[in-house]
């Protein structure tokens, strides 16, 4: 494996695998409920079943058969699988981290002079970096350079050639961005008298 595909390998084992609990289906059904504004009366009309069932489905009483949760469902206008799934705000963290000029953490290779970005950051999608370019050649490359996910390449000085495994090599000068599958291989030069900068995103997930 080449050594920019190990910086990918690393970012993505990095952070404590995330245990998500079991959802509890009643309180889901009660918060769902309660976000229309709607009484027990209301959500139970609506859903064509009794007060009393209704009521049991929220207190965690009584089990619902398929057919009680499609007409949830209905009733409340969403998919049976989605009363089964977090709603998305409790994803919502708030997480932040800034990453000051010069301050990221360095990985080198014979290649590239990486600084990576948000490294404090754990579980994150995506892996932002910013790459001085060495290589001259490809020659200097052993081989492509694969992995899973996607990558957005942007041009910050210098001027690069981007070479791809299925497409033309493409020169790039400040301000050019490409975006495309990191499974292809890839590999980046710098064609300028001065080593090029880029900015390199890569998905996690």
């Amino acid at each position: 494996m080449s050594q920019n595909a190990s910086l990918i390998e690393i970012a993505r084992a990095s952070g404590e695998p995330e245990i998500t609990p079991p959802l509890d289906l009643g309180a889901r059904v009660r918060e769902l409920r309660k976000a229309r504004g709607w009484t027990l009366e209301q959500a139970a009309k609506q859903a064509g079943l009794a007060r009393s069932t209704l009521s049991k489905i929220e207190n965690g009483q009584m089990s619902p058969t398929y057919e009680a949760l499609k007409k949830l469902a209905i009733g409340l206008e969403i998919s049976v699988p989605q009363l089964f799934t977090p709603p998305a705000a409790e994803k919502i963290n708030g997480r932040m981290v800034v990453t000051k000029s010069g301050e990221g953490a360095a990985k080198a290779t014979t290649t590239y002079e990486h600084e990576l970005l948000a490294e404090s950051l754990r579980k994150k999608q995506m892996l932002p970096y910013r790459a001085r370019i060495r290589a001259r050649t490809m020659e200097e490359f052993d081989g492509w350079v694969r992995h899973d996910g996607e990558e957005f390449l942007y041009v910050l000085t210098g001027v690069i050639t981007l070479y791809t495994e299925f497409y033309e090599p493409v020169e790039m000068r400040r301000g050019d961005s490409a975006y495309y599958d990191a499974a292809m291989g890839h590999n980046v030069i710098s064609t300028s008298a001065e080593d090029a900068t880029i900015l390199w995103v890569t998905s996690l997930v």
